[in-house]
């Protein structure tokens, strides 16, 4: 188990009083996780000592710059047991990454290119970043579109996965951990049907990988995206993983430095991976910060994260059930079950709930999530959001219960 409040020392922002002197219970890791000292200070070293640009320069500086942008890699690659450090890329988000994807797959050689008459499956779980790409990739190329859609208790349903991924799909595209209602989805099971019929698993891993002990290999997938910043990382820095014979076959998706071998007048030919994904000057210092986020995840070990996820996460369900008139979004158990927990409690709106708990130090979302099928297909508009982490404790947990009774008594709701 862990040492929750061993853990919460190495949080410098966990220790501030807002406002009104109230302390902070933050309960919004789901949207960004806070950051460890650890890495704040490997930013600030790297600004202050080695900043230069990578693989561009011989002096001394860019030297050490590349040397640790290119180890955050090794790192990254062994966290998600990458077969190969070659098939980490980096993108400045997993937006990016998944765009990415969706945008060569309109333009790749067979098998890979989707055109007309062809199928992209997706989920009515998904957030907007895996819906919207598939949505403008199937628009631009006169492919289809369909999805599955979700069981009243927040699963997905898969009674009709045999029709719904035929011989015209070519790409399953899915959240491994949903955003909102926290569902673990069954991906390998859906990857092994999906490549039963020749088509290509991309995964949304965003809320995954910094709850779970990962293995991109296990996944079934063929390409992984996801984030640093909700695994104690910083913002502006993605990692799209891809098998290698998958990468090695799209196309680039921007041009520009570094993503070339040689450039002539007539043409150009592509850098080796993973750099022909990376074009321009890459999100150096935010690399190097993800790598020293996994330094951190790994010293105290995915295993103890996820088992307090697991504890955590069903202590809150506990308590927040038993507040009278609040309703759970999704599955009500633990079991197949991430970290976030999205409700509603009467008919009130979420930013006022919000707002009132912000009042007591309490940060939560209130929102769609970047959700909106998936509120509309539970028949709300929008939804408060707590999500706990690694350095959550049962008392932050009690006091989001206790605040959400106070919430209730200030809008006169029984």
């Amino acid at each position: 188990m862990l040492d929750v409040e061993a853990i919460r020392k190495d949080f410098p922002i966990l220790d501030r009083r807002l406002g009104d002197g109230r302390q902070l219970i933050y309960l919004d890791s789901a949207n960004t996780s806070q950051k460890p000292r650890s890495v704040i200070d490997t930013l600030t070293e790297h600004y202050e000592l080695h900043n230069a640009n990578v693989a561009r320069a011989v002096h001394q500086l860019g030297e050490e710059s590349t040397a640790a942008f290119e180890g955050a890699r090794d790192k990254v690659a062994a966290f998600i047991k990458a077969p190969s450090r070659d098939e980490v890329i980096f993108t400045k988000n997993i937006s990016e990454g998944l765009n990415l994807v969706a945008n060569v797959l309109a333009w790749a050689e067979p098998p890979y290119r989707v055109g007309p008459g062809d199928e992209v499956v997706i989920t009515e779980m998904e957030h907007h970043s895996n819906i919207v790409p598939w949505q403008l990739l199937t628009q631009r190329t006169g492919a289809t579109l369909r999805w599955f859609g979700v069981t009243d208790d927040g699963r997905l349903d898969l009674s009709n996965i045999d029709e719904l991924i035929n011989e015209r799909t070519r790409v399953v595209a899915m959240v491994h951990v949903s955003n909102m209602l926290g569902t673990v989805n069954p991906v390998a099971e859906i990857a092994r049907r999906a490549h039963e019929v020749g088509a290509l698993v991309v995964l949304d891993a965003a809320q995954a990988v910094p709850q779970l002990p990962y293995d991109v290999i296990a996944t079934g997938a063929d390409l992984i995206g996801f984030t640093g910043h909700k695994m104690v990382g910083p913002t502006g820095i993605g990692v799209l993983w891809g098998r290698r014979e998958v990468l090695e076959a799209l196309p680039p998706f921007l041009g520009g430095g570094e993503m070339i071998e040689d450039v002539r007048m007539e043409r150009s030919t592509y850098a080796a991976l993973p750099h022909k994904f990376e074009a321009g000057t890459p999100p150096i210092a935010q690399a190097i910060g993800l790598g020293a986020a996994v330094d951190y995840l790994s010293g105290i070990g995915m295993d103890a994260v996820a088992a307090h996820e697991r504890q955590i996460t069903g202590y809150a369900l506990e308590r927040l059930q038993a507040v009278e008139g609040l309703r759970v979004l999704g599955p009500t158990t633990v079991a197949d079950r991430g970290g976030a927990i999205s409700f509603t409690l009467g008919g009130l709106h979420p930013h006022d709930i919000s707002h009132v708990l912000d009042a007591h130090g309490i940060a939560v979302r209130g929102g769609h999530h970047c959700a909106k099928p998936l509120h509309r297909r539970f028949g709300v508009p929008a939804s408060t959001r707590a999500s706990a982490y690694l350095y959550t404790t049962q008392a932050e947990i009690d006091a989001l219960a206790d605040a959400l009774e106070q919430v209730k008594r200030f809008f006169g709701v029984v």
